[in-house]
């Protein structure tokens, strides 16, 4: 994505969160069927966690309430529709055989996923609407041209037969917790070793960030070990912006830690659902943030509470609090 949340957390010093903004390619679909059937969606307590709404709560739990349990509107950006946009060309292109998986073909297919992407998400073409020339268009998906024409540099897709691609997964925990998300693609080689790959259309966090980058793909990792038993051989992330690959082999134990962190997480937001206690936590992000209207930290007032809460217990620990690994 062009410059994005993530990257100018990055620029700005501080760690990327592993999942970004509203559009979100993850979560716009894993969602889009419930906010296309209302409006003002009837307010519910979370019931499953996914790396984009995880990376919320450790960013600002207020953030979260808004949009997991308010469901606040927010306004497609250009930059994270781009990502699903090139998202939806690196995953059509794969229904062409090997041989044809090329850049021209590939670069020939956003104008056709931009209508089609125009036609499920009719929202997005408000990006647009005072672009009467068409000129910012075209320059927005000739940067999407270019996102998917790095690619080629980064893999070579007719030598790719990917086992899954926008794979919905979700387990569920001893815990009772369900954890969900989508999976950009999932590589099986022969001898039965598994690759998760996730494509970023930003730039690769610095070195002393690329943990928090990697907790969405330890997430997925997690969730597939949950499921089929099997510990991932390898995770991937493809940044498109920069050109860059970042790998990490996970062990057992990592899966287990991020477990444990995932647990201690829900519990915090648990507690926060129960009592109606959501903190605002400031950060350079904020001033990314659609919600300033409604947040303390701005001289906002968030909107009444739509759930049932009780008192806080003396025992209760603090908010957004997530013990040891």
């Amino acid at each position: 994505m062009e410059t994005s949340i993530e990257d100018v957390a990055e620029d700005a010093g501080g760690p990327a969160r592993p999942a970004a903004t509203v559009a979100n390619h993850e979560d716009a679909m894993v969602e889009a069927a419930a906010v296309a059937t209302a409006s003002v969606p009837a307010a519910i307590a979370p019931a499953s966690l996914s790396p984009s709404r995880a990376g919320d709560f450790m960013q600002c739990p207020l953030l979260y309430r808004f949009r997991v349990i308010d469901r606040l509107p927010e306004k497609p950006s250009e930059a994270a529709t781009r990502g699903t946009l090139v998202h939806a060309v690196l995953e059509r292109l794969f229904d062409a055989p090997a041989a044809e998986r090329t850049a021209p073909r590939a670069k020939a297919l956003v104008p056709g996923q931009w209508d089609r992407l125009r036609e499920s998400r009719p929202e997005v073409a408000e990006l647009f609407a005072d672009d009467a020339e068409g000129e910012r268009l075209a320059r927005w998906l000739g940067e999407a041209e270019q996102l998917v024409e790095r690619w080629f540099s980064l893999e070579d897709p007719s030598r790719l037969e990917p086992a899954e691609r926008e794979l919905f997964v979700e387990a569920e925990l001893d815990s009772g917790l369900r954890l969900r998300g989508i999976i950009d693609r999932v590589d099986v080689a022969p001898t039965g070793e598994v690759r998760i790959v996730d494509y970023k259309t930003g730039k690769a966090p610095r070195p002393q960030y690329a943990e928090g980058a990697l907790f969405q793909m330890k997430f997925y990792a997690l969730v597939v070990w949950r499921l089929k038993k099997v510990v991932p051989r390898r995770l991937q992330l493809v940044y498109l912006g920069s050109g860059d690959v970042l790998t990490y082999d996970p062990a057992l134990a990592d899966l287990e830690r991020v477990e444990r962190k995932l647990l201690a997480l829900w519990e915090a937001i648990r507690q926060a659902t129960e009592t109606g206690d959501w903190r605002p936590r400031p950060t350079k992000l904020c001033g990314w943030c659609d919600h300033q209207a409604h947040c303390p930290e701005f001289g906002g007032t968030p909107p009444p509470y739509p759930l049932p809460v009780r008192a806080a217990d003396s025992g209760d620990t603090g908010q957004g609090r997530m013990g040891p690994d």
